[in-house]
């Protein structure tokens, strides 16, 4: 079994169904798979659904996370995600690869804005445990639709990978429609994955800023990192994601010539209030060691307070997603590089 679900699940959890919620974490892997021909043959495809274990949300702005745990045993390459949700319910959701999850609860409130509930009927946590290993490997928003890997790249997980578990987290901005306290979700993405060896290990690396946007103004905001690894990245998607004061988001790749002059090479640039999916980069020429890896967002507000980076649906967020591959070896130890922004 590839994965297999949390057992411990909170009873005094104020958000769950308890039907059916024993049976939906106990259910572990879908047997089923299927053929997918590539030039070298054919391999097993399995479809795993990961998905939220029937929640109900009760506040607005809220982030929940759920686990899978890896069987550590053998490797596992993910080599495709298909979503199950509309914007309509769920603002966004991202997969987290961790070294251990954020709670030992079956679901758990896992917003940046989360506190302690004095009442003890709410468990919070970060999607990830403290001191475990964290990375994105996967974000969806605005109803994007399914992405599948190009052949031999996939997401290394299990045995020899710092992936243990799978956390999924759901952003629900709004809760009108589970108001009557009968209507659950089961917001999630199916996976696809392959025991065969995938030479070309899958990568995520996030570039984004802090900051905030003043009242009634267009600002910029911008995000540089040097690649300090000897290894060669190739990159092949991107993704935007800002809230609704963003109109333009682009990355670029920045190498210096022997006589010191910055070349400029753009990998993707998106209005972010258009599905965001992982769109093909623009330029799929090598990142090198010592190459510089940039991020900018045009934000535009017509708001008469300033608006803050932040979690909530109010808030800002300015991310630039960069998904590439590395043949032979293993992605970037570096998942993420900010700034402080304006």
């Amino acid at each position: 079994m590839l994965l297999e679900r949390f057992h411990m699940v909170a009873s005094s959890t104020v958000f769950l169904l308890t039907v059916g919620l024993l049976a939906e974490l106990a259910s572990g892997l879908v047997e089923n798979s299927n053929d997918t021909k590539t030039s070298s043959g054919s391999y097993a495809v399995g479809r795993f659904p990961f998905l939220m274990p029937k929640v109900i949300p009760y506040k607005p702005e809220l982030y929940l996370c759920t686990p899978v745990k890896v069987d550590y045993t053998k490797s596992y390459y993910i080599v495709g995600f298909e979503p199950n949700a509309t914007m309509a319910t769920a603002h966004h959701m991202l997969l987290y690869g961790c070294g251990a999850p954020g709670s030992e609860s079956a679901v758990w409130n896992c917003g940046e804005m989360a506190k302690s509930d004095p009442d003890g009927k709410e468990e919070v946590g970060s999607p990830c445990g403290t001191g475990s290993s964290s990375q994105i490997i996967y974000a969806w928003a605005r109803d994007a639709p399914k992405l599948e890997l190009p052949e031999s790249v996939g997401f290394k997980v299990g045995k020899d990978s710092p992936i243990k578990y799978i956390v999924l987290q759901v952003h629900y901005a709004h809760i009108d429609k589970f108001k009557d306290g009968t209507t659950y979700d089961d917001s999630g993405i199916f996976l696809h994955y392959t025991l065969k060896t995938m030479t070309k290990q899958a990568g995520v690396l996030l570039l984004g800023t802090g900051g905030y946007i003043p009242p009634n103004k267009v600002e910029h905001m911008e995000t540089l990192c040097d690649i300090r690894e000897n290894k060669t990245i190739h990159p092949f998607a991107y993704r935007t994601h800002t809230h609704s004061l963003g109109r333009v988001v682009s990355g670029y790749r920045v190498r210096v010539d022997e006589q010191g002059t910055d070349h400029w090479t753009r990998l993707g640039k998106r209005d972010p209030l258009t599905p965001q999916m992982f769109y093909p980069v623009e330029s799929t020429e090598p990142i090198l060691y010592k190459d510089r890896l940039a991020a900018r967002c045009t934000m535009e507000s017509n708001r008469n307070t300033i608006t803050n980076i932040g979690a909530t649906n109010n808030d800002e967020m300015c991310n630039f997603y960069l998904m590439y591959y590395v043949e032979n070896d293993e992605p970037l130890s570096m998942k993420y590089c900010f700034s402080n922004g304006p």
